[in-house]
């Protein structure tokens, strides 16, 4: 993707997102992997805190997965003395409650899985700038455009296929053939969930609203009453071979795969530069209205910090981390090999576009 120059917030009326449920927890596996984390904190942090911020709270809006999350907050809180007080819900949730709160929101920092929700907030100017020394941790063209908010992981939409009834030499090229009648009663669809937004407005920024109007009713057709609520859920139908294929982000697959060893799917992308191959780019952003700026500012610097990034490279989040020079410690395909559609996080925008045309499909 490229630098874009800022784009003017527009004052609009809000976006209202569609509920959703709250973010993967993890098993076992998941559990285990929290101590590893832990135990990286621990090492990282040393015995005893070293800030000067004891006494002082902050407010959390997490949509991000909980238990790295809370990896992240029980490091920072023993590196500065700030507390952290942490609610977890999904983002969808999050967003519609701090604008509803507006400038009594308690919150003093939101942690999102989509930039496009973060998009939304700042285009309601309820998002602070962010300290030029935070947004310098992360290239420029992961964070807002305006510098209301900054980039701290990523992942990519990918295809997953039943092994079984699915070669790879059959997968197709683009996200546009799923909506061909090839694909009838083949295709599963969590087009409710948060990470299916960015592929549509993708899919609207390459090729326009009525392509993707149809797109939408074509794959509404082929995925008929195979419309699961989350992404987890679609993959375990497609490894059980109700369906053959599905669009997902590629951390659930690798997430099931840990927690469930052997599985009868495997997960393939999109063509090079295809809008169904899509950068998902996770931040997080401080509330206009706090009351505690510094210490919220802090702790959105301490996420893009080696620190933090090793944290999240270290979790089973499986994304890849984006703040100085960290790369992933999981089985992720190098970062700089992925090959998605080249538009910006301005170009992608807040969502309302592609919640809209899901809304008129009967889909959200």
């Amino acid at each position: 993707m490229e630098d874009s120059a800022p784009d003017p917030a527009q004052d609009r009326a809000p976006t209202r997102w569609p509920f959703r449920r709250q973010r993967w927890r993890g098993g076992l596996a998941g559990a285990a992997a929290g101590l590893v984390v832990l135990a990286l904190v621990g090492a990282a942090c040393g015995s005893s805190g070293s800030g000067t911020g004891r006494g002082t709270t902050i407010t959390l809006y997490n949509g991000q997965h909980e238990q790295t999350t809370a990896a992240l907050v029980q490091a920072f809180e023993k590196q500065t003395g700030i507390n952290v007080k942490v609610r977890n819900d999904s983002e969808s949730v999050l967003v519609n409650q701090i604008e509803t709160e507006g400038s009594a929101s308690p919150a003093d920092v939101i942690y999102a899985e989509n930039s496009l929700s973060l998009e939304q907030l700042q285009s309601q100017h309820l998002l602070a700038a962010i300290d030029p020394t935070t947004l310098a941790a992360v290239p420029a063209r992961y964070s807002s455009p305006t510098g209301h908010w900054v980039g701290v992981s990523a992942r990519v939409s990918v295809m997953v296929y039943n092994t079984g009834r699915l070669k790879p030499a059959q997968l197709p090229p683009s996200v546009m053939d799923l909506a061909l009648p090839a694909w009838k009663g083949k295709l599963g669809l969590a087009q409710g969930e948060v990470d299916f937004f960015p592929i549509v407005a993708s899919i609207i920024h390459a090729h326009g609203e009525a392509a993707a109007t149809a797109w939408l009713a074509g794959v509404k057709n082929n995925a008929g009453g195979n419309v699961y609520p989350d992404n987890e859920t679609l993959t375990s139908e497609v490894d059980k071979g109700q369906v053959e294929i599905g669009i997902i982000n590629q951390y659930y697959w690798y997430r099931i795969r840990a927690e469930d060893g052997a599985s009868s799917t495997a997960i393939a992308a999109f063509a090079p530069g295809d809008p169904g191959y899509v950068l998902d780019v996770s931040g997080a952003g401080v509330l206009a209205s706090t009351k505690e700026s510094a210490a919220a500012q802090r702790f959105v610097a301490f996420l893009v910090s080696r620190q933090g990034q090793e944290i999240l490279a270290h979790s089973d989040s499986f994304e890849y981390p984006l703040g100085s020079g960290v790369t992933t410690a999981k089985p992720l395909p190098p970062f700089d090999s992925l090959q998605p559609a080249s538009l910006t996080i301005g170009e992608l925008g807040n969502g309302a576009a592609a919640i809209a045309l899901l809304q008129q499909a009967g889909l959200a």
